[in-house]
């Protein structure tokens, strides 16, 4: 099976609906990845912590910049209280360190993923990565939508939040 074949099966055990991602592709195209990621309600707990991060300017900059996106049910996995935690202006620096874990610079489509190791993030650490039978993981989490296009970049949708 394809590494195709397996995002759209994550995909679907995931809940997250093709026809959504398709209507949401369209506007896709025209905004910023942070534009992109608004205007998904899976993205909100994302969104939120981009803002609480103060990193929109930066998810808002030419790029290109390639986000490997969690969903709201990546956040809700997350230990009780957690995200609340990070969301205080006291844990801002940590915050910007786990969400800059995220993103790499450049543009990364699916097809270039699945032949790397690893990948240098912007948070300055890298992420391994591994495609197999299994899909395509970094670290522990697995890319469940890929090429989600944004004026600036891509957005790779995950299942888990990445901790550096």
């Amino acid at each position: 099976m394809s590494v195709f074949k397996h995002a759209l099966f994550a995909l679907a055990l995931a809940g997250v609906s093709s026809a959504a991602l398709a209507h949401n592709h369209e506007k896709k195209e025209a905004g910023t990845i942070v534009a992109v990621a608004a205007g998904n309600p899976d993205f909100s707990t994302l969104v939120d912590a981009v803002k609480a991060a103060g990193l929109v300017d930066t998810l808002n900059s030419a790029g290109p910049l390639t986000v490997f996106a969690p969903t709201n049910a990546a956040f809700a996995k997350l230990p009780a209280g957690t995200m609340e935690g990070l969301l205080k202006p006291e844990n801002k620096a940590k915050l910007t360190a786990i969400l800059t874990y995220h993103v790499v610079a450049g543009k990364v489509t699916a097809a270039d993923v699945v032949k790397l190791k690893s990948a240098d993030t912007v948070n300055g650490k890298a992420v391994k990565i591994t495609a197999g039978h299994h899909g395509v993981k970094l670290n522990d989490a697995t890319v469940t939508a890929t090429d989600i296009k944004a004026s600036n970049g891509l957005i790779h949708v995950i299942d888990s939040v990445l901790i550096p």
